[in-house]
């Protein structure tokens, strides 16, 4: 049994306008895990003697760079994330929008999954990391074959 789409705002008959709009209002998780990041970065910086000085002047705690490391990486998937689906939403027609909703569930957990296992190195971020990764390549893929198929 499918989820009806209008569970999560998917708008009726959608123009262009509306899917880009729709987009922007289901990514709004996404930006809101980046703010989230930049929030523990400044915390950490607020709180620290060694770090408030700033990047510029100092290389940073051991604390802060895990954060750092975490709101840069999540800052670039979150430019290919919202690019991804603004293309994806111009190709997509009605119902088939709930795969934006979906895509954004899959970023925000492989994103919480990466931060989570960050300070266990590479191996323990890597399914955070395929997660977030294997969302933006669906989302980029399936743009780019219903552009070839003429959408």
């Amino acid at each position: 049994m499918a989820v009806p789409a209008h569970w999560f705002g998917v708008p009726a008959e959608p123009g262009v306008a509306e899917r880009l709009a729709y987009a922007l209002k289901v990514d709004l998780l996404i930006l809101l895990w980046l703010a989230g990041c930049v929030r523990v970065v400044a915390s950490i910086r607020f709180r620290s003697d060694a770090d408030r000085p700033g990047s510029a002047y100092a290389p940073p705690s051991p604390r802060l760079a895990v954060a750092a490391a975490v709101l840069q990486n999540s800052l670039e998937q979150t430019v290919l994330a919202i690019g991804s689906h603004l293309v994806l939403a111009t190709v997509l027609r009605g119902d088939e929008l709930i795969v934006l909703p979906a895509l954004v569930g899959l970023y925000l957990i492989g994103r919480v999954a990466f931060a989570v296992a960050y300070p266990r190195g590479a191996t323990a971020r890597a399914f955070g990391m395929a997660l977030t990764g294997g969302s933006l390549i669906a989302a980029l893929g399936i743009a780019a074959v219903l552009i070839g198929l003429g959408r």
